[in-house]
């Protein structure tokens, strides 16, 4: 395949990285003008979302954007993704970080390369960045990880304080037809139909598996950094925003590595924060040049001296407002010996200062509703995918209110709930919200936290509750930065559901809180006059995106339905990409999402979820769709999963497999 040239950058469509086992990994290059000559530090971003189509925009800004600038790009599908070969089983498998590191071996011996790469993504590619840095592998010097996480089970799409997450059912669907998806065949010639063919056999119903381990396990303890942070030797740039799942990473990082490192969490959602919302964008490219020109070049240029995190403190908005205002500011060390606790007493008198004037019990069953405006675990800052006016949340739940508030309250770190409880079943879960209230009454969710009660002792071995024991938990939101202003006042918010984000208890619980055990605790955080001198972080710049042609615009809606006739709640997700042309490719392309999260007379045993997933390929004659759809339901006892797969040649079905999956519950 003929390079191509941009703005002095050549950029090499496809080129094979041979592994030990004799398969070929498919990447794509930019490189700097006379790097054949003069070797350059590389950059490799190690993924499975298909460097020839999926993610071929966003590629080119980014890797083009650092050949400009004197390094080598690298984009690699992983085996069995993209036009690799190989199947691709599981997300992190040791034969993705093996893999991985023979990558860079790769990429430190080629001629265009001294001998020096930095690893960087978002998502996928950031944990596999900090996963692969914990191997060690010599060459690879400084890491970039954005929207990822140390503990796959605790911080993952999977569960959230051993609850489980329906963003499970759904990223399991999305790759599931990832997977499906065959290599192009102006890459991998005439046997891309058995590669093809092979995928569709063999890469399996991945969501079964994550269900099959609902608890702390052997399986999430591999590839969590957590495990050993001293392995990880290089210097890490931990990056997030507030909208995203994956916040609490950096403050972990920043913590525990022992390496050059820093942290940044803007009020993004889970996209690159160039390309990211709501809030500001800014030139993250141009940190991420400083980054490698300080590790990868050895220039001094300060950025080992900077402050430890950097983040985005929020003002007071408005619940249904897609813009995040707020300013910058520093921490010089984490935990910051600066921040003081701020505690409130949970009573019926709301939250107050000092011990409860009373102590009588407070009881909710929250109805299955509570939830349907949350928004989505891990937002892509879509303004449909946010949470809205928590009104609509807070009539299912226990709310307890501070008067209005004198001063400014700023917060930075990670708020703590503390409850002495009872509950009447064995097996319940607990959903805490932190909100803003502002003066006209509207209510914007802050941060929150979930904790499945038989959890209540650790992750790695649940207990069933004893119904009507009292015991003492704490619920540990997410980390955030926020103002709440004078004359507002601060909410907690507790429920004992919080569907769809997460799968409900196997049957309806009613809460019992002891306010004497009860307490808010909240990391204040003074101000710091040297935050106003903080440089300005840019605007956006990236290197120009490859030349599209738009056929059919992206849709995204969010709908909550109550049928009175039949008393159903739904949750309706039409995210549909659209359908484009890489116009130098010839490639169209097209993606289509709809999900359906549902349940009638706030039973149980009538929740159910359903994603559908569409994608096509066309060139010329040459057509493929995939079409799949995953719908999970449960008992008290089981989950249940029914999939299907189907594949399309020109039109004509080719593949068709179906998956009917029971698997126990396992204290969830």
């Amino acid at each position: 395949m003929a390079d191509a040239q941009q703005a002095g950058v050549t950029v090499i469509e496809n080129t094979w990285i041979p592994m030990p086992d004799g398969a070929r990994l498919a990447a794509k290059l930019w490189l700097p003008a006379g790097a054949e000559s003069v070797p350059v530090p590389a950059v490799l971003e190690y993924i499975p979302y298909r460097k020839r189509d999926a993610r071929a925009i966003r590629d080119s800004q980014v890797h083009g954007h650092f050949a400009r600038h004197g390094y080598a790009g690298v984009r690699v599908d992983l085996r069995g993704s993209g036009d690799s070969d190989g199947l691709l089983h599981d997300e992190y498998l040791s034969q993705e970080l093996e893999d991985g590191v023979e990558v860079i071996r790769w990429i430190a011996t080629q001629p265009w390369c001294n001998g020096r790469v930095g690893m960087m993504g978002i998502s996928w590619g950031g944990f596999n960045a900090l996963q692969i840095a914990a191997l060690q592998p010599p060459a690879l010097q400084a890491v970039i990880t954005v929207c990822s996480s140390d503990d796959r089970y605790t911080d993952d799409v999977h569960y959230m304080g051993g609850c489980l997450l329906t963003d499970n059912l759904s990223w399991a669907s999305v790759m599931l037809s990832y997977n499906a998806c065959p290599p192009d065949p102006a890459i991998v010639g005439e046997c891309w139909r058995e590669l093809w063919f092979r995928r569709l056999e063999h890469s399996g119903l991945w969501l079964k598996t994550w269900l099959d381990h609902q608890r702390r396990d052997d399986y999430w303890r591999h590839a969590s950094v957590c495990e050993d942070f001293a392995a990880i030797r290089c210097p890490v740039f931990a990056v997030s925003g507030w909208a995203d799942g994956y916040c609490n990473t950096v403050f972990r990082l920043v913590q525990h590595l022992r390496v050059p490192r820093k942290g940044l969490v803007g009020p993004w959602g889970h996209k690159y924060p160039h390309l990211g919302g709501p809030g500001p964008s800014i030139d993250f490219l141009g940190e991420c040049l400083r980054w490698w020109d300080r590790w990868l070049k050895d220039l001094d240029n300060g950025v080992d001296r900077e402050p430890l995190l950097r983040a985005w403190m929020q003002d007071s908005v408005s619940p249904i407002s897609d813009d995040r205002p707020g300013r910058w500011v520093a921490e010089t060390q984490w935990p910051s010996r600066r921040l003081r606790p701020r505690v409130y007493a949970l009573s019926g008198d709301g939250l107050v200062a000092g011990e409860p004037s009373e102590d009588s019990p407070l009881s909710i069953r929250s109805p299955l509703s509570v939830g349907l405006f949350a928004g989505k675990w891990c937002s892509y800052a879509e303004s449909t995918d946010l949470p809205t006016d928590q009104r609509l949340e807070d009539g299912g739940s226990l709310c307890f209110d501070t008067a209005p508030l004198a001063q400014d309250v700023e917060i930075l770190g990670q708020p703590l709930v503390a409850l002495e409880l009872a509950v009447d079943r064995p097996q319940a879960m607990v959903a805490v919200r932190l909100s803003d209230i502002g003066p006209d009454g509207t209510v914007t969710l802050v941060t929150y936290g979930l904790l499945n009660l038989s959890h209540r002792r650790g992750h790695e071995r649940p207990e069933s509750l004893r119904p009507g024991e009292t015991c003492r938990v704490t619920i540990r939101l997410n980390h955030v930065a926020q103002c709440f202003p004078a004359g507002n006042r601060i909410r907690v918010a507790i429920s004992s559901s919080y569907w769809p984000l997460a799968w409900p208890s196997p049957s309806p619980a009613t809460l019992t809180l002891h306010p004497r055990g009860c307490r808010l605790t909240l990391p204040q955080r003074p101000r710091r006059a040297a935050d106003s001198e903080l440089p300005d972080l840019g605007e956006p710049r990236m290197a120009p995106k490859p030349a599209t042609t738009l056929l059919v615009p992206a849709h995204r809606e969010w709908t909550v339905l109550f049928n009175l006739a039949t008393n159903e709640a739904t949750l309706g997700v039409i995210d549909n990409d659209g359908s484009w042309r890489l116009d130098d490719l010839r490639l169209t392309l097209g993606h289509d999402v709809t999900e359906r999260y549902a349940q009638a007379n706030d039973d149980y045993a009538t929740v159910s979820g359903e994603v559908v997933n569409r994608r096509c390929f066309e060139r010329g004659d040459w057509r493929v769709t995939i079409a799949t759809r995953t719908v999970m339901t449960s008992t008290e006892t089981h989950f249940h999963l029914n999939a299907s797969l189907d594949a399309y040649e020109g039109g004509e079905r080719v593949f068709s497999r179906t998956w009917n999956e029971v698997i126990p519950r396992d204290h969830l």
